[in-house]
């Protein structure tokens, strides 16, 4: 092995630990298995990316998924890393052509929105033929068939009113989907007054997605949006515990009051 490890030692590390006398652990594990953490990887990776050191660890760990699940297909004769990474180097310059392509392209797509658009354009025709071949095969076949239900509710619901947009599904304004956040919020008072539980169930289901598709029509990645108010939450009523303790008090001693008071005074201290 080099004195600076390649990726391709990498892949031999790899490859060696799956081989006979390699480690019992990983020669156990299958794409199935191995799925759980492939999603906490990536999890990690994101909650790490205002730490570069620590960016830097997880983004290897993501790797290692990578390489992980590309040598079990390689030994199943599916494919090889090779063709992971040979697929990729071919997208980024198909899905590129304003920097790879004529010069006119490039004077179409100057914009970070016109490049987001070209490549979602240059995605819908690439997928176009597998998607009518399978349309032909299934007459139930849905163009919301490759959102993977696997994701984060939210970025699922993002992804599914997207898909759904570009079928032709797609609210007219902001305010008709704002009108609609109304009507859903009208159904989950009368729901909470019923408390019928599995009708408040559904009706804040129906709520959260009308409020993700206000944030995708407002360029918000709800998602992304969420984590920040949950860290937001985070700092402030730390902030507010702390400031109780120096009173002597914890929170479950306040008033409603005191509460409302010190979360004003954090959010101005923690923004």
């Amino acid at each position: 092995m080099s004195e600076r490890p390649t990726f391709d030692d990498l892949v031999r590390v790899m490859a060696h630990l799956r081989a006979p006398g390699g480690c019992a652990w990983d020669r156990a594990q299958t794409h199935e298995s191995l799925r759980p953490f492939l999603l906490e990887e990536a999890y990690e990776a994101a909650d790490a990316i205002d730490d570069p050191a620590r960016l830097c660890d997880e983004l290897g760990d993501v790797l290692l998924q990578v390489i992980f699940h590309a040598q079990m297909a390689a030994e199943a004769g599916t494919f090889k890393i090779d063709d992971v990474v040979r697929a990729l180097h071919d997208k980024l310059i198909r899905r590129h052509p304003h920097v790879f392509g004529p010069s006119e392209d490039a004077a179409s797509a100057t914009t970070p929105d016109t490049v987001k658009a070209r490549w979602d354009a240059l995605k819908r025709a690439e997928r176009a033929p597998a998607e009518a071949q399978r349309a032909s095969r299934s007459a139930g076949a849905s163009s919301l068939d490759e959102v993977p239900a696997s994701l984060p509710a939210l970025m699922e619901s993002q992804k599914l009113q997207r898909r759904a947009a570009l079928a032709g599904c797609e609210w007219p304004t902001v305010d008709a989907a704002l009108a609609k956040v109304d009507e859903e919020l009208a159904e989950l008072r009368s729901a909470l007054g019923t408390l019928d539980a599995p009708r408040i169930h559904e009706e804040v289901g129906d709520t959260l997605m009308t409020v993700v598709k206000i944030a995708a029509l407002g360029g918000a990645d709800a998602e992304v949006a969420l984590r920040d108010a949950c860290r937001r939450f985070r700092v402030r009523f730390t902030a507010m515990e702390r400031a109780a303790a120096a009173d002597g008090k914890s929170v479950d001693d306040l008033s409603l009051p005191e509460m409302e008071r010190l979360w004003q005074d954090a959010k101005r201290t923690a923004p």
